[in-house]
């Protein structure tokens, strides 16, 4: 027989990046040789410290809790290690129940709506923006209000135009700084409008994190939790996917306030079973040696960031060179009349080449598209030069 999916799964949208590795089959089915610039993957290995913990607590027949539930047999090393994290890089104290362990942060943005939503609750959320957020609210049987981040504000979320009925009835609201997709960043003050903003309306910040690492040209990016009084009210996600070049390992943490942790907690215990102890071990290893290990990854997607821009520049195609994240984010040029579709399936087409269209992040991202630094110099090189050939004609 053929099952009826759920109505929660006849609800989503469909998935951009499923989208996107559909269209690249397709057209590598059609013989064309297709070089992908989409999907924000780290090609940079995992540093070598890292992984040789991971083998070590593999090996250790000493550790008779190795091969154990990693949520029964926690390994301590690695709260402690995220907290002196947030001490050392924000100055941030966090308490014992402010924190917990999760499967990277896409995993937890999906398991803590479910833990603080209800049906016909509402979750307001930034456009464009990462589609997660939406898909764990429709999961949750809640519905997303979208609030555009417009190029005029720098890609910030105004508050102001959030109207007062959509206030009264959110309980939740997403921010995502340093920015995905928009390379957008963000200052302690901003976080504080934030943070009133929650207090003032009952509604918990919930601060996707996920680039915070990844910055260049001397720019550090804030936490949310340095804002006085933050955990009253806001979460930050931290994922050690993009930084350290762990996204298949899925580990991260939540850390903020109290009850949002548990909520998410009791999520867990329902749902999961924790983290292999030794990853746990190895993503504490890889946050004790953060200052050491992730400086040379960036200056990686700094060369790959000039390398892009510079190209797009002598396209005729100029774009600002992005503080943060492993991304650029550019204006589709003239001749496609701001269509972000039409350029990636000329651009696809034409040169082979993919790029994520703007429109892909909802309505407020048409006009733009989305370049991944995550690939090898000589396969940018060679897109780039496809990219500059598809501008001449």
């Amino acid at each position: 027989m053929e099952l009826k999916i759920s109505d929660r799964l006849g609800a989503l949208p469909p998935y951009l990046f499923a989208d996107l590795r559909r269209k690249i089959a397709d057209a590598r089915a059609k013989g064309v040789n297709v070089i992908t610039l989409g999907i924000g993957d780290p090609d940079t290995p995992t540093p070598d410290p890292v992984v040789r913990e991971l083998i070590r607590a593999i090996d250790d027949r000493k550790d008779q809790n190795r091969h154990r539930y990693g949520c029964d047999v926690p390994a301590e090393a690695f709260p402690v290690a995220a907290r002196n994290f947030y001490k050392r890089r924000w100055d941030v104290d966090l308490q014992d129940d402010q924190l917990v362990c999760t499967m990277g942060s896409k995993d937890a943005i999906v398991k803590l709506c479910l833990g603080v939503l209800n049906p016909g609750d509402v979750g307001i959320a930034p456009q464009p923006g990462y589609p997660t957020y939406n898909i764990a609210h429709v999961f949750a049987g809640a519905s997303t209000y979208y609030v555009p981040l417009r190029a005029s504000n720098d890609f910030l979320m105004d508050f102001d135009e959030i109207p007062t009925d959509v206030r009264r009835h959110a309980k939740i609201l997403w921010l995502n700084y340093p920015n995905n997709p928009t390379t957008a960043i963000a200052t302690v003050d901003f976080f504080a409008r934030a943070v009133e903003f929650g207090r003032a309306n009952d509604i918990l910040i919930m601060h996707d994190s996920a680039y915070s690492e990844n910055t260049y040209d001397g720019y550090s990016a804030p936490s949310i939790l340095q804002v006085p009084g933050a955990a009253d009210t806001a979460v930050e996600f931290f994922s050690l996917s993009k930084a350290f070049s762990m996204t298949g390992w899925r580990v991260g943490f939540l850390a903020g306030n109290a009850s949002a942790v548990n909520a998410l907690k009791l999520v867990k215990n329902n749902v999961d079973n924790g983290t292999l102890r030794a990853v746990q071990l190895a993503a504490a290893k890889a946050l004790d040696l953060a200052g050491e290990i992730i400086p040379p990854v960036n200056e990686i997607y700094r060369r790959r960031r000039d390398m892009v821009c510079d190209a797009l520049e002598k396209a005729g195609w100029p774009v600002r060179k992005p503080k943060a994240t492993i991304y650029v984010w550019a204006p589709v040029p003239e001749k496609y009349e701001g269509s972000s579709g039409a350029f990636a399936e000329d651009l696809l087409n034409t040169a082979g080449v993919v790029v994520t269209p703007g429109l892909g992040y909802g309505a407020a991202g048409e006009g733009f598209y989305r370049i991944s630094l995550t690939y090898p110099d000589d396969v940018l090189a060679e897109a780039l030069g496809r990219i500059v050939e598809t501008a001449k004609k």
